[in-house]
């Protein structure tokens, strides 16, 4: 059923099929012209189509080959909270019970079929479910709450691991829409999941009487974000079409659209299903029309067109009655999950062909049926990221390695699914963190830059559709000029006043620096002072320090943040992992020279278990009792707390009792996701950054904030972010919670940081911008976060002191060694000593004060240890190897 808009002419189609015919890239009213090709325009249109696919599969090296998976369907729960008006897999609890059905299916059940299913010689696993039923149905809650599980997804992660552990069958998850947190649980039990993008069509959900109205997961907006943030996990992930539900050819069009556009900024789809409506009994839509074939063919064809030869598109071949021939003829390339066990539950009218008799109909059209697995070659071969080495000899075991299809001949077996083991030991270039200072890195970027960031083109025109800055600075990105009354407003309340300023007169503000003439300067030097006068009354004269060492205990990563230069491959020259002892010397380096605290942080390692985040801190607190252990950003915790299945608060709980004492405020960037997404392909979301920060502080666990500023960001960017940390501290006093320890101000450093490379990011912020930056975190966070630290690792020594000089308080540390920011292309030094941490002050004319992490007072000891060795390591004082 296709809600007719707009027919096209034939002179209208002759021209779309010209341009395809011509391998013209195709726009949003081609396409809708395309999708209506019917006839002898359906025969060339798909005539084009297959040439396109045909191409693709030499590309791909399997030329005349369609794939499909011999899967078993595994309905874990038929409950969900959604109401879609033509559904008959969900149904209630009352109807279950009838039956004798339990609201899930037990253990027992599920490993039945799986079982039978591995001894058919099933590879795939395909776990389909309701949308969070606990949030509708309190029958779905009981029966979570009665076997142990926090939610449904928790089961569907203890139920894929047992799959992979007893049956050897690989799972694929569809468990309707999904969080950035939860692709991070279900990623390493899962070499692929995925969710029906169906229709971009936004008034087929809000409107009444539409078919996904009251179906909060059904929003399009949400559903795109799901694909979106599939691929920036690094999950393999299948979407596709739901066509004939009321949509218009240009709406369908439209969904096609985006599911490319997803595609080409992350590279994460790897099939597309286009699926043909039918009705079905007891449904809301159950009279409406069947999407015909000729439809289903137009909609492949086209799809083929715009996703192009790469793409593996899908047409379930249940639903094609006997159309196979067409269906191949418009472009598809496989056949999708084909069970010789279990039904199509989403569609139980509908019996799967034989699989020898879609091998036969395969055949007659010149194509030979291969078997592939759930995850598909092109992402088997490309491995890290998106493979979870957990799952790699799961998927070994049943793969050609020479092509990355199904080994058909492979045994069916369960095997152990567990964490890696001794994965901290010494490898790479462990002397980084002093070489960076003598021979610098390997290369200005890592040897995976056209792939890991996602595709650069794509972000360039996200960046141009958006409004978030685009190379350039100051009157470049286009900021007001505020007038001289509105900033003399200003600046008289925040002389006054500064928790009364609004937004507009925070804007205002910033605005000083944003333009070059001597009336914005001499602003900016009176909002300078006026931040220096708001420290001076809040903190007092004393400039404080801490005598600490940065240790990153490794730096492979596949995160894929743009900013970050300091990430590497693990076959990258510039390399390394340290060994738990190596960390654990290098805090005991630290305390003899007067060290207080290790501030310990590294990439997100695809080896490292949840776990290894404990074995770190308390291999510190062993060596060494007194040292404070200040570790593990909001996205360390997020990657420890999914990769053990465990939550946020008990995964924070078990650090702390390992040695965890504060964590720092890190990988916050900016907390505006509009500006995250382009900074970032896979870090954590604001929202989780939030949670983890707040979970930590409810636990006593203190933390700093930050935000790093000056690449693709505006000035409203600066007052959101600065508005939410004042509002989370807030609400921390208001609980009895001490929460941040102060707020740091990280200008990006640009040189080396990919982003900048790419030409999208301007190339850092500039001096005034540095000023006011500092001046307004001190006015805004009056007088919930009173310590406003200053870099200047990132600055240099005069560009710390004009900072003090702005409102700024403390220095940080002496750090020791630091690498981050010399990657990056920071050219002031690794380490300062103590000495010259009280040079910096002096320039401001500030006397010193050595301080704890969390700004009490230092030991007398501490304090003569650190002045004896003047809070550095001995220039020739070795790294240890192992």
């Amino acid at each position: 059923m296709v809600e007719q808009r707009h027919v096209p002419t034939q002179t209208g189609m002759r021209r779309a099929l010209h341009r395809a015919e011509q391998g013209v890239a195709l726009d949003l009213a081609e396409a809708e012209v395309l999708l209506q090709a019917r006839g002898d325009d359906l025969t060339a249109l798909s005539s084009v189509a297959a040439r396109v696919r045909d191409a693709g599969l030499e590309q791909a090296g399997r030329p005349g080959i369609i794939t499909y998976s011999r899967k078993v369907f595994i309905p874990l729960t038929r409950l969900c909270r959604d109401r879609c008006g033509y559904c008959t897999f969900v149904t209630i609890p009352g109807k279950l019970r009838r039956e004798g059905h339990g609201m899930y299916l037990s253990p027992d059940e599920v490993l039945d079929i799986a079982r039978k299913g591995a001894a058919l010689g099933c590879k795939e696993a395909l776990f389909t479910l309701g949308d969070r039923p606990e949030d509708r149905w309190p029958e779905a809650r009981e029966w979570l709450d009665a076997h142990g599980y926090d939610d449904t997804l928790a089961y569907v992660r203890a139920m894929a691991v047992r799959v992979l552990e007893e049956t050897g069958l690989l799972p694929h998850l569809n468990p309707g829409v999904l969080t950035w947190t939860d692709f991070q649980r279900l990623k390493p039990v899962a070499p692929s999941m995925g969710m029906m993008l169906e229709t971009t069509a936004t008034r087929l959900w809000s409107e009444p009487g539409g078919p996904h109205y009251g179906s909060p997961d059904k929003e399009p907006a949400v559903r795109l974000r799901v694909l979106e943030d599939a691929g920036r996990s690094n999950v393999p992930f299948t979407t596709g079409l739901l066509i004939g539900i009321g949509e218009t050819f240009a709406e369908r069009a439209d969904a096609l659209f985006a599911i490319r556009r997803v595609q080409r900024q992350y590279q994460g789809i790897q099939e597309i299903i286009i699926q043909n409506f039918r009705a079905k009994p007891d449904t809301a839509m159950r009279r409406a029309a069947d999407a015909d074939l000729d439809e289903l063919a137009a909609t492949i064809a086209t799809a083929r067109l715009i996703l192009g030869p790469a793409a593996r598109i899908q047409a379930p071949p249940n639903l094609v009655g006997e159309q196979y021939a067409q269906m191949i003829n418009a472009g598809i390339d496989d056949w999708g999950g084909v069970s010789p066990l279990t039904p199509d539950h989403v569609n139980p009218e509908r019996p799967w062909p034989h699989i020898e008799e879609l091998a036969a109909r395969t055949a007659d059209l010149g194509f030979t049926l291969r078997e592939r697995l759930t995850i598909y070659p092109e992402f088997v071969k490309r491995g890290e990221p998106w493979l979870d080495p957990r799952l790699v000899p799961h998927v070994r075991a049943l793969v050609d390695p020479a092509t990355g299809l199904a080994d058909e001949d492979a045994v069916v077996e369960g095997r152990p699914w567990q964490e890696p083991e001794a994965v901290l030991s010494a490898n790479g270039r462990t002397d980084l963190h002093t070489a960076i200072d003598t021979e610098g890195r390997s290369g200005d970027r890592r040897g995976d830059f056209d792939a890991v960031y996602g595709d650069w083109e794509e972000l360039r025109q996200t960046v141009r559709r958006g409004s978030v800055a685009v190379k350039g600075g100051g009157k470049d990105r286009g900021a007001p000029i505020r007038l001289d009354g509105e900033v003399r407003a200003a600046l008289s309340v925040a002389a006054d006043d500064p928790t009364r300023l609004t937004d507009d007169q925070a804007l205002a503000l910033f605005d000083t620096a944003q333009h070059a003439t001597p009336e914005h300067a001499a602003a900016l030097d009176e909002l300078c002072r006026i931040a220096d006068d708001l420290r001076r009354a809040t903190v007092g004269e004393e400039v404080t320090f801490l005598v600490t060492r940065n240790i990153n205990f490794t730096n492979v990563c596949y995160t894929g943040c743009r900013f970050c230069a300091f990430a590497q491959r693990r076959t990258d020259a510039d390399a390394y992992t340290l060994s738990l002892d190596q960390v654990a010397d290098r805090a005991q380096q630290a305390w003899d020279v007067g060290a207080t605290e290790v501030c310990m942080q590294g990439g997100i390692h695809p080896d490292l278990p949840g776990t290894a985040y404990f074995d770190i801190a308390r291999a510190v607190k062993e060596r060494v009792p007194g040292m404070h252990v200040h570790a593990f950003s909001p996205m360390e915790v997020a990657n420890g707390a999914t990769r053990t299945g465990m939550s946020i608060r008990d995964w924070l709980t078990a650090a702390r009792d390992a040695g965890l004492d504060t964590i720092p405020g890190t990988a916050a960037e900016i907390l505006d996701d509009e500006v995250r997404w382009v900074l970032t392909k896979g870090k954590l979301p604001a929202a989780a950054w939030v949670e983890i920060v707040e979970t930590a502080h409810s636990l006593g666990v203190r933390s700093s904030s930050t935000m790093m500023y000056g690449h693709v960001d505006e000035p409203r960017h600066w007052v959101g972010h600065l508005r939410l940390l004042a509002a989370m501290q807030r609400r921390n006093l208001e609980r009895g919670h001490a929460g941040f320890t102060e707020f740091v101000t990280l200008p990006f450093v640009h040189t080396n940081a990919p982003v900048y490379l790419a030409g999208i990011a301007r190339p850092g912020p500039t001096m005034a911008e540095n000023r006011a930056v500092t001046a307004m975190a001190r006015l805004l966070l009056h007088p919930l976060i009173p310590n406003i630290q200053t870099s200047w690792v990132k600055l240099g020594p005069d560009g710390a002191a004009e900072m003090l000089r702005s409102g700024a308080n403390d220095l940080g540390g002496t750090l020791m060694e630091e690498t981050i920011s010399r990657m990056a292309g920071s050219s002031y030094g690794s380490y300062k000593s103590v000495h010259e941490i009280k040079e910096i002050a002096a320039a401001a004319g500030r006397p010193t004060r050595q301080r704890s992490t969390t700004y009490g007072d230092v030991s007398e000891e501490r304090v003569a240890t650190g002045a004896r060795f003047d809070g550095h390591l001995p220039e020739l004082l070795p790294v240890l190897e192992n």
